[in-house]
């Protein structure tokens, strides 16, 4: 009986310093009922465009450490391209890839490829700070890759 009042006093001292509740009903933690995952946390980022002889980006993309984001990649059918960055798919827990309203939920990827015109919705948290980049596998110029940086 002794030690479930030290651990009940013990617990009542550490949850108003670690942990925020909501007081009354009306009130709702600041990540949303799903937590980090919920929708109005998520920041969508530039799409990416696979496409021959186009750039796969407009500029660098500069990403927080810790924050949920969705990186659109789109192919234009134009020619059967892929999208690799080991590295980076490494340095991200991924939540989901959409592709065509089918939602995959892979424990690692290497890289997608697209035979023909479609989309990919990736949404993740990125963890790992770091550079990387996203790049058309076999091409060594600066219009077919994107470089990351997590801080």
């Amino acid at each position: 009986m002794r030690h479930r009042i030290v651990f009940a006093a013990l617990l009542a001292l550490a949850l108003p310093n670690g942990v925020a509740l909501a007081d009354e009903e009306s009130e709702t933690p600041e990540t949303g009922l799903a937590g980090l995952l919920s929708a109005p946390n998520r920041k969508e980022l530039p799409k990416l465009t696979l496409a021959a002889g186009a750039a796969l980006a407009a500029e660098p993309m500069r990403l927080k450490s810790g924050s949920y984001y969705k990186l659109t990649v789109e192919a234009d059918g134009s020619q059967e391209l892929a999208l690799e960055g080991a590295g980076f798919f490494r340095a991200i827990w991924m939540n989901e890839i959409v592709v065509e309203g089918i939602e995959i939920r892979p424990l690692g990827v290497a890289s997608l490829e697209f035979d023909e015109a479609g989309e990919a919705e990736i949404s993740f948290v990125a963890v790992v700070p770091g550079s990387y980049e996203l790049k058309v596998p076999g091409t060594s110029g600066d219009l077919q890759k994107v470089a990351i940086t997590i801080e």
